[in-house]
């Protein structure tokens, strides 16, 4: 009898990561506390909470980077609590899971354009010949909107907008299942931002891939994910359905973090400063 294909993408069982101080009399971190979620193949789901909270900590548990003290992180029905150990291993990590970081500015190699780094990256993985490759490179400054002059240019000679979508491209290359985004639009100015929302909804459609945002902003949270859970001190004390949550807020921390989102016709008071006087 065959073995039913895993339904999750990502699943999570009561992940807890503790930083154990360095110094004398020093109290140990603990950054995630029994985090547990389950996300569908295909599905987005947004990790929210202010700096402190543990998201950034849980992603890249999730990504491998970080070995948690205790709990479970499975990729498509596959264990991989155990942080990758050889080349091998973090290759086939690569190929389930990617990130697309918040600064584009510092996440791609200034000496390389978008063909040279995304070449590469499919050559490191075997990814088919010199054809082949140069037909998924093509493939994907289609899905991403670069034409041929941008695709070849240097970061330098790109926009903010454009180098994120060189590194979205890059992030898609080997066809990962999940794609975290960690703050993804956060640097980008707000014209931009929009754009940068309408391709990653796109990108979505047209690839499958399941997303795993990492945001403290609740209006992008809204625009990407369906499904979100809310982050405190390492725990989750609000999960649910994005637009629930965001709309009708059950948690009083949640509700603190929506009230102090700024609303239409918001001014900032901008503060005198008080005079020092000098005594002689």
């Amino acid at each position: 009898m065959a073995t039913p294909e895993p339904t999750s993408a990502v699943r999570v069982e009561g992940l807890r990561k503790v930083f154990q101080s360095r110094g004398r009399g020093g109290k140990d971190v603990v950054a995630v506390d029994d985090v547990s979620f389950d996300l569908a193949k295909g599905g987005s789901l947004a990790v929210v909470g202010e700096s402190g909270s543990g998201k950034t900590t849980l992603a890249r548990m999730v990504l491998g980077l970080e070995h948690p003290t205790s709990g479970r992180i499975l990729l498509a029905g596959t264990d991989r609590t155990e942080q990758p150990r050889t080349s091998a291993a973090r290759r086939e990590r690569a190929r389930e899971i990617q990130i697309v970081f918040q600064d584009p500015y510092r996440s791609l190699d200034p000496r390389q354009s978008a063909v040279r780094c995304i070449e590469e990256v499919l050559r490191v993985h075997g990814m088919g010949n010199a054809d082949e490759r140069r037909a998924r490179i093509a493939e994907l400054m289609d899905v991403v909107g670069l034409d041929d002059r941008q695709a070849r240019a240097l970061p330098k000679a790109l926009s903010g907008g454009q180098r994120q979508r060189v590194a979205i491209a890059r992030a898609l290359a080997l066809k990962p299942d999940v794609l975290v985004l960690d703050e993804a639009v956060a640097a980008l100015d707000v014209s931009i931002q929009a754009q940068m929302l309408n391709l990653l909804a796109d990108v979505r459609r047209q690839t499958g891939v399941t997303y795993l945002l990492i945001s403290h902003d609740l209006a992008v949270v809204r625009q990407v994910t369906e499904d979100m859970i809310v982050m405190q001190r390492g725990r989750v004390v609000e999960r649910g359905r994005s637009a629930d949550i965001l709309d009708r807020p059950q948690d009083a921390y949640t509700r603190l973090l929506r009230d102090s989102v700024p609303r239409p016709g918001w001014k900032p008071v901008r503060r005198s400063t008080p005079t020092m006087e000098v005594t002689g």
